[in-house]
């Protein structure tokens, strides 16, 4: 079988849609096969190229030339008369977005403030919650375990750590939930709404600072970066919102589906609990939430794996494909599940300058999410067949939008 008949193609792209992303897996070491780079068609018929081999996606994602600001592309392509068509998460002034000097500056500021001891503190809290979910739920039962465990964990804790009142959770959650899905109908709204809380919160916490993340990010003064503009800063606290909360959801979502359709792996780490970070590592390489990297523009024309890129082209670079080609540690097959393999190679959080700044908070809550699920529900199962599961039809994210399971609880 061919690859176009393997994967879907138009115009001799291959198309990164609702079918491929279902397929992700599968489809990308397919493309593997037949080369590290190859173009490509994105949601809202974008296009590009996309990076798929583990060593090619570690150059590409340090490659001078390969900038997240459009402009020097766009400005590149318009003397020939063309005009490049950003794709835009909406997110603000951010350093998702930025390139150096100025990506230098807004991180510098952000990591003043979102420091590990900050990160470490929300340990117990974090547990707590895990707990409070667990509880909530009726001793046997059925349920969507996104819906009643993973969403909620994370929104929490990141509506917490930003200082969000109470009383707005529950639009905050709404809003996060639908951010990131770029194609869904309520994907600008939910961003003008996310934006508005959060624009109203920045003045709040000027006018009387907490003892909250939020407050630290206003506060935070840098003398040679100066600090951030209103506009950053709600930038910035949009960016931790929108990465720090769907990427962990789906993250905790792949991870159980992982271990459901891998029953010998859920028993060994309910046998061996102290796998657990480790395993977090193997889920991060195995099954990543975060599918694919933010949009690069080549500035200039390129060569990336023995294929020419011309200038203005995107280029995105398929994380979790990364994930599956990595060489491990001690040999082994990267494309099977091992909770216990030690020291798993991934580049789940990128790599270089734009590494996520919320790597080690992701790992905090899922670590903690994941053992005490495991250990409060003795008994779980999948209430639906794999094949009947919706997963994320667009954009970088990939998780299902539910994972209905059965369960007892101890």
């Amino acid at each position: 079988m061919s690859l176009h008949e393997e994967c879907p193609y138009r115009d001799g792209r291959v198309v990164i849609g609702p079918a491929f992303k279902a397929d992700a897996p599968a489809r990308y070491a397919r493309l593997r096969e037949h080369g590290p780079i190859h173009p490509a068609e994105f949601h809202l018929g974008l296009t590009g190229w996309v990076v798929v081999g583990h060593d090619l996606a570690r150059e590409a994602l340090v490659h001078p030339a390969l900038l997240k600001d459009s402009t020097p592309a766009a400005e590149a392509l318009a003397g020939a008369g063309y005009v490049l068509h950003k794709p835009s998460v909406g997110l603000g002034a951010q350093m998702m977005e930025a390139d150096p000097p100025e990506h230098t500056r807004l991180r510098r500021l952000a990591a003043a403030a979102f420091t590990p001891r900050r990160t470490a503190e929300l340990a117990p809290r974090v547990e707590q919650i895990a707990h409070g979910l667990i509880d909530a739920l009726p001793p046997v039962g059925e349920t969507d375990l996104v819906q009643a465990f993973n969403a909620p964990l994370p929104a929490t804790v990141i509506a917490e750590l930003l200082g969000i009142p109470e009383e707005r959770h529950r639009d905050f959650r709404h809003w996060s939930g639908q951010a990131l899905q770029v194609a869904a109908p309520g994907h600008r709204a939910a961003l003008a709404g996310l934006h508005g809380l959060l624009a109203d919160l920045v003045a709040d916490k000027r006018r009387d600072p907490r003892d909250d993340l939020l407050s630290a990010l206003v506060a935070v003064r840098d003398e040679e970066d100066g600090r951030l503009t209103e506009e950053e800063l709600v930038g910035t606290a949009m960016m931790l919102v929108v990465a720090g909360h769907e990427s962990t959801v789906n993250l905790l979502g792949n991870a159980v589906l992982a271990l459901l359709q891998h029953p010998d792996q859920l028993r060994l780490l309910r046998e061996r609990p102290e796998l657990m970070p480790g395993a977090v590592e193997e889920f991060l390489r195995y099954d990543t939430s975060v599918e694919r990297s933010t949009s690069r523009y080549a500035a200039e024309d390129i060569e990336l794996g023995g294929v020419r890129v011309p200038r203005g082209s995107m280029v995105v670079v398929a994380l979790g494909a990364a994930g599956r080609d990595a060489p491990q540690p001690g040999g082994g097959d990267p494309a099977t599940l091992d909770v216990a393999r030690p020291g798993a190679r991934h580049l789940a959080f990128g790599h270089g300058i734009h590494y996520c700044l919320g790597a080690s908070l992701a790992r905090l809550e899922s670590t903690t999410a994941l053992r005490v699920l495991l250990s409060r529900l003795p008994e779980v199962e999948l209430a639906a067949p794999v094949e009947s599961l919706e997963w994320i039809g667009s954009g970088i994210i990939r998780g299902v939008l539910s994972l209905p399971v059965r369960y007892r609880a101890g």
